[in-house]
This record gives C-alpha cells, sequence and structure tokens, in this order.
C-alpha cells in the first residue's frame, strides 16, 4: 500500500507498486479498473490516471481505446543508475533471459579519442546484440587495451558476461565507472538490428570504467531502444546552509 508519511507522490508510489506486479507477473493482460484501483489505493481518478500515464510513458502499459489499459507484450528493462552493472544483470534482475550476438570482435582502426581514454595505442573492439527475452534491445561496444581484448578472445562472449570474465577469470578490479547518457538517430544497420524502423530514436550510454588507481580498464559505447529500456535514479536533496535572495 502507499504510504502517508512518505515524501514521494502517492501516484508516482501506486506506479511503483503497480510495476514491480507487472514484472512479477500478477497481471495476466491487464491491470485492474481506474475504479477498482482507486478503491484499493483510496486515492482519486485523477491520482491513478496520473500514476497510469507514468507506466504507459515507459512502455509497461498500453491504452486501447474502449477497451481498458493493458500490459504490453514487451516489458522494458529497467536499470537503476547508483551502481555498476553489466547488462546481463539487469536483464536477470528483471526475471528476463539475457540473450548476446557477437557482431564483430577484432583491432580497430585507428582513433585516437578511445586511444587517449584508454591511454594506449591499439585498441580492441567487442560489438554485441543484446536480447531480453529473444528482444533485441541494444547494441553494445566495448574497447578494451590489446592485452585485456586478446584475453576476452578465449571465451564464447555470445553466453558468458564480460563483466564475469574480466573479475573473476582474468582479475580484473573494476573500481568506478564515469557515464554519459544522450539520444541519437539510428542508421539503417543499427535499426535493422534492433529491429526498429530506420531514422528511429535510440538512447546512447557511454562509459569509461576504472580501476581503484584510476587507469582505464573499458570505455562502453552503446545504443538502446527507448520502448525497451528505461534508466532510472533515486536521489535525495540535501538542504542548503545558505539563504538565497532573488
Amino acid at each position: 500500500m502507499i504510504d502517508s508519511d512518505n515524501p514521494i507522490p502517492y501516484h508516482l508510489q501506486i506506479k511503483e507498486i503497480i510495476a514491480k506486479e507487472i514484472v512479477t507477473g500478477t497481471y495476466k493482460d491487464r491491470i485492474p479498473s481506474e475504479r477498482d484501483l482507486m478503491e484499493r489505493f483510496s486515492v482519486s481518478r485523477t491520482t491513478i490516471r496520473e500514476a497510469i500515464t507514468h507506466l504507459v510513458n515507459d512502455g509497461m502499459l498500453k491504452k486501447v481505446h474502449g477497451k481498458g489499459t493493458f500490459i504490453s507484450q514487451k516489458t522494458p528493462v529497467h536499470e537503476w543508475l547508483n551502481s555498476l552493472n553489466s547488462l546481463t544483470e539487469t536483464i536477470i534482475k528483471m526475471g528476463m533471459k539475457p540473450g548476446s550476438k557477437l557482431l564483430h570482435m577484432g583491432v580497430m582502426n585507428k582513433n585516437d579519442v578511445i586511444s587517449d581514454m584508454l591511454n594506449v595505442d591499439l585498441v580492441f573492439h567487442i560489438q554485441r546484440l543484446r536480447t531480453a527475452d529473444s528482444v533485441p534491445i541494444a547494441i553494445e561496444d566495448h574497447f578494451y587495451p590489446m592485452n585485456i581484448g586478446v584475453e576476452l578472445t578465449k571465451y564464447d562472449l555470445e553466453t558468458t558476461p564480460i563483466y564475469d570474465l574480466l573479475e573473476n577469470e582474468l582479475e580484473i578490479e573494476m573500481e568506478e565507472a564515469e557515464q554519459f547518457i544522450s539520444s541519437k538517430t539510428a542508421h539503417k544497420e543499427e535499426a535493422l538490428n534492433l529491429d526498429v524502423p530506420d531514422g528511429s530514436n535510440v538512447l546512447c550510454v557511454e562509459r569509461l570504467i576504472t580501476n581503484s588507481a584510476g587507469a582505464a580498464i573499458e570505455y562502453y559505447s552503446s545504443i538502446f531502444r527507448p520502448d525497451m529500456y528505461v534508466f532510472r535514479v533515486k536521489t535525495k536533496r540535501k538542504r542548503a546552509n545558505t539563504t538565497y535572495f532573488l
């Protein structure tokens, strides 16, 4: 139930409750009616509609005029940005089955920007198409110093999570990452792999992972289907001691 002492607005609390119930399979194909939800949560119709609108915008629900609100056949993956997780870990936490298809692996053509970020002359490139429950959701590009990349070629990168290999097999420490999120238009080949119309907008993620000494381990660049991936973050506001005057 919703928590009246929680500063989070009721409609967002209700949204989170319904989202969890969708992911865990509480509902088969549609959620309860607005009236049923109003009675359950003891809130107004407006509050329920706001919660549903958020779920529709996140791709978890779809409205059918005259029939009701239904669960989308393709539930998007939700990633919390407060920890450094692999895509495989994120998909599994959603209760979905991760998949990978190797698109490219080898020494990349000279790229001064990536070489400078990794502080190396030669860069090893791995590109994979990622799926969740067999639905394409992302194209991942991993860039490594040559010594790391060559070691990774010894493993099946379509069945084994790369970060598991780095930490457990190669004993490489990954301490922290700086991440950037933006958007762009997918080109023809990207759209084909992601099963979206040519020219569709996609989410872009860039990330540089370093160890505790500050040395670069991996530069990561990926694109995500916006209907199949949601980035989430929870923040707290700290009250300032300074008074500002406008």
